[in-house]
């Protein structure tokens, strides 16, 4: 586990949320619990979430994800505080401080900004500090938005090179047909090359807590594999899991690239 210093993990906003749409409060204690450990382990993390509009609309009393940008941004700005509020909170318990970092592509997308947000990483990980990224949902536009997080995850990855990139989903990873329609699917446990046969294994979209489905994860899954990062999609029904993705002993999908990329500064 400590061969793999440098780890991004994303969870979606299915993993944080109970199907009513609120919080899942034990959840986000687990997974605080969960990376502090590999932090005092020596590992270097960095925890791209999702959650805030859903916990936005949990507090505001809505029942169905809000339709336009503006309801969007604004209840991803009630959400955010909580949000991070309970992380710090969580964090702390097991001896760990968070920071805040909120992206918006345009800021990668500038090599000064790119620099900026490079060194403020590093820092934080010479400090000991976990980095939870989400996207500027408050000031993105069409033309600055990631999309997803799990496109923000990949990019994170690449940004601070990272050794490894775990997706928790509510699946257990990609399967050769959609599971939810065909009750004979099989999981594939290693992918080596994104083609279009797997492209077209990947059906269905978010669910009404969350944005992403298993192609957007694809896609960072190829991008990923071309910068030499091992990603991995696993159950985050359990954040325990984080273990065995690092220990090798997951039920999951590894996407392995041909060739990966050391880190040279750990």
């Amino acid at each position: 586990m400590n061969n793999q210093k440098r780890v991004v993990i994303k969870v979606g906003t299915s993993s944080l949320t109970y199907e009513t749409g609120k919080i899942n409060i034990r959840q986000i204690e687990l997974l605080s619990q969960v990376i502090s450990d590999l932090c005092h382990s020596g590992c270097q993390v960095a925890l791209v979430t999702s959650g805030a509009i859903s916990v936005g609309m949990s507090k505001l009393g809505f029942n169905e994800r809000p339709k336009t940008t503006r309801e969007k941004q604004a209840a991803s700005a009630v959400g955010q505080s909580e949000l991070m509020s309970l992380y710090g909170k969580f964090f702390a318990q097991y001896g760990k401080d968070v920071a805040q970092l909120l992206l918006t592509k345009n800021i990668l997308d500038n090599e000064e900004r790119r620099e900026n947000a490079i060194n403020a990483f590093n820092t934080l990980f010479e400090w000991g500090v976990v980095p939870i990224i989400n996207e500027n949902d408050v000031i993105s536009t069409a033309e600055i938005k990631f999309g997803d997080n799990d496109t923000l995850s990949d990019v994170v990855a690449e940004l601070i090179e990272a050794d490894i990139l775990i997706i928790l989903s509510d699946i257990d990873g990609l399967y050769d047909k959609n599971p939810a329609k065909n009750p004979d699917a099989v999981l594939v446990h290693e992918v080596y090359e994104i083609t279009d046969e797997v492209m077209a294994s990947a059906g269905g979209e978010g669910t009404n807590r969350g944005t992403g489905g298993m192609v957007t994860k694809l896609i960072a899954a190829k991008r990923a594999m071309a910068a030499g990062i091992e990603m991995v999609i696993a159950n985050g029904k359990n954040p325990k899991i984080i273990y065995d993705v690092l220990e090798g002993t997951a039920t999951c999908t590894r996407f392995k690239p041909q060739k990966l990329r050391g880190h040279e500064n750990v």
